[in-house]
């Protein structure tokens, strides 16, 4: 599996591909940032991330991609900025329908160090660790970028098996659920009467 990992930005929006699949050795195919001017007008910083991201899945076309769920900040304009890089990287890959994949930091840290609660340092040594790097990727936020595409490759393959298998399941056929079922027949009945 060949994973995008996107860690969004505006100013540095890192990028990251790795090649893998769980219980297996992971590959970095590549890695690096794509940039905008800070004091340029929103539209076009976003149109160059766009550009950028388009590149990126041009290049490397990746089987996914990974990008950092946008949690809540104390400063309004950074998350907004972080929102809007997040949907340009969705829009880029679902328009060449590519799955795309949101995970949180902590999931990412957890995934990546064991620990939820990881510090930036910790999570550059153990993606330069695990991807067998000469150096530390940098800025930071390459190496945010690879430690997503790494979460989802170790994460993201166990959800989509258990999502299959449920899929498959037949379904439950239990006393409770048909109980369940019937009550809730004549309720939605009397609300659709005229």
């Amino acid at each position: 599996m060949r994973v995008l990992g996107v860690d969004p930005g505006l100013t540095r929006c890192g990028v990251g591909v790795v090649d893998g699949a769980p219980g297996r050795p992971l590959k970095m195919a590549g890695v690096g940032v794509v940039r905008t001017p800070a004091d340029a007008e929103i539209g076009p910083r976003l149109l160059l991330v766009e550009q950028g991201i388009e590149a990126w899945l041009e290049e490397y076309r990746p089987d996914m991609v990974a990008v950092e769920r946008v949690f809540a900040q104390h400063n309004v304009r950074t998350v907004m900025g972080t929102a809007q890089a997040s949907a340009v990287a969705m829009l880029c890959a679902t328009r060449r329908g590519i799955p795309v994949t949101l995970h949180t930091p902590s999931e990412v840290k957890a995934a990546v160090t064991g620990s939820g609660r990881a510090d930036k340092a910790q999570v550059t040594a153990m993606v330069t660790r695990l991807l067998r790097l000469d150096a530390p990727p940098k800025p930071a936020d390459a190496a945010d970028a690879l430690a997503l595409a790494i979460c989802h490759i170790w994460r993201g393959a166990a959800a989509g098996r258990i999502a299959a298998a449920v899929a498959k399941a037949p379904p439950a056929r239990s006393a409770a659920a048909a109980a369940v079922r019937a009550a809730a027949r004549p309720a939605v009945r009397q609300e659709h009467r005229p």
